[in-house]
């Protein structure tokens, strides 16, 4: 198949039922060809077969066992090659992934950094220690690995749907804050909105609910909400200057645990909700950190009542707003839209094998997530153009998780083709040249980052 004829409906034969079907299927076809003539470069044709291999190949052991896989028609070599070899267009991955997010209304990013753990690398750069989340009574380990800072588009709350718009390498000299900051800047520079027709918004766990992320976010356009710890001391504006001594940075105390130093809120609300129950939410202004008094930031409190012995605990949230105002309870709800990049995560992890394979450079695991990212995007796309094929314990689903989607596309990829073209028989290869010494390669020790501390203002 030529990578220049794209593919219609009508060009496959296939019975679609409406006319927003078609549209979801061409769509497919045309970030498949976008993927393969504009973002892999060199070793196109491998890495594109690589990517559906990954997504129709069912728990392989090992990376090599994709080439086995009927839709890759190399050897296994070039499994590795065009992960080692290949290039990518890494700006123009970012456009072909935000070109899929609708323009209007209000988009939620969610934001948050994961660890690819390599227990026994040697030959990695950049490799930290960092917090992974396990099973164990702790519920986190300590690993050596590469930190990444993704962040993902989530369409809906409470589904399992949030592909990656960016993804980067945190270098051990790097704080999380300060890559997950260059990421939105991005993020807005890609999405300009001079006419205010929609609201991109940030939404993050504890980790950049605080003044260090606002305060990185100034002059951007977008909203940004961040969960903040529940024994934070925040402070309110001082009082107007009397004349006399220092003028006064901080005004009263304003203490998450410790109700008595709460001045009044300056909205509230309260209201049923179908999944929540009784929702209670109350909003402060102008608070600022000790740390940064020129940084100032919303609070909100939500605490929510459902029939249980153990109600849940208060939800403190950090609120920088946008351009546009809106509702109390509508930005609390954008926070559910942060959940879904938590099942994303572990599917990009076990489904799609992005921490399975074993490289010699660091290069080599920021290209082979580049294409986990790609065939995450692709399962996205195919979410409303495969029926359900649950296995016979399972039970039948109305929204099909990305699991169920992934097992549906081989219907749909036998009928659309491939862009990539066939591999051309060189012969055998000469080996290694005779004489030639072989070098080990050079070895790197993992970083122990510490805290920055910040001084007071």
């Amino acid at each position: 198949m030529s990578c220049t004829n794209r593919l219609t409906v009508e060009d496959i034969g296939y019975a679609y039922q409406n006319l927003s079907t078609a549209r979801q299927l061409n769509n497919l076809i045309e970030f498949r060809q976008t993927v393969y003539e504009q973002i892999l470069t060199k070793g196109r044709d491998a890495q594109f077969e690589l990517i559906d291999a990954l997504l129709l190949n069912d728990h392989p052991g090992c990376l090599a066992e994709l080439s086995l896989s009927p839709v890759f028609r190399r050897e296994w070599p070039s499994v590795y090659e065009a992960i080692e070899a290949g290039e990518q267009h890494e700006q123009r991955l970012r456009q072909s992934f935000l070109q899929q997010v609708p323009r209007q209304g209000v988009q939620v990013f969610p934001l948050d950094t994961t660890v690819w753990a390599h227990p026994s690398a040697r030959t990695l750069t950049g490799l930290v220690y960092a917090p992974s989340p396990t099973k164990a009574l702790k519920r986190h380990s300590i690993v050596q690995g590469h930190l990444y800072s993704l962040l993902t588009w989530s369409p809906v709350p409470g589904q399992s749907w949030s592909p990656t718009i960016d993804s980067q390498r945190l270098k051990p000299e790097q704080t999380a804050i300060e890559i997950g900051a260059a990421q939105v800047k991005q993020l807005c520079q890609a999405r300009p909105d001079p006419d205010h027709q929609g609201l991109d918004v940030i939404v993050a766990d504890g980790h950049y609910g605080n003044h260090l992320f606002f305060r990185a976010l100034d002059g951007l356009s977008c909203a940004a909400l961040g969960r903040m710890r529940c024994d934070r001391v925040l402070y309110q504006p001082p009082k107007s200057y009397t004349g006399h001594g220092r003028p006064a940075v901080h005004g009263p105390r304003f203490a998450f645990k410790d109700p008595n130093t709460w001045p009044e809120p300056v909205e509230q609300t309260e209201f049923s909700h179908d999944r929540w129950g009784q929702v209670r939410l109350r909003r402060w202004t102008n608070l600022h950190a000790r740390a940064d008094a020129d940084t100032t930031f919303v609070v909100i409190l939500a605490e929510v009542h459902r029939e249980r012995a153990k109600p849940p605990q208060p939800l403190w949230l950090g609120y920088r707003p946008g351009h546009t105002p809106y509702p109390l309870r509508e930005v609390w709800s954008w926070y559910d839209f942060r959940w879904p990049i938590e099942p994303s995560i572990r599917f990009r992890k076990q489904a799609l094998l992005w921490t399975l394979p074993y490289f010699q450079s660091s290069e080599a695991c920021d290209r082979w997530s580049h294409l986990v990212e790609i065939a995450n995007w692709q399962v996205f796309l195919a979410r409303q153009l495969v029926p359900d094929q649950p296995l016979p314990w399972q039970k039948a689903q109305t929204r099909l998780t990305p699991g169920r989607v992934r097992r549906g596309l081989a219907l749909i990829f036998s009928q659309i083709g491939t862009p990539a073209q066939p591999p051309k028989t060189r012969g055998k290869s000469p080996g290694w040249p005779t004489g030639r010494l072989r070098q080990r390669p050079e070895r790197y020790k993992p970083t122990k980052r510490t805290k920055k501390k910040v001084k007071s203002t």
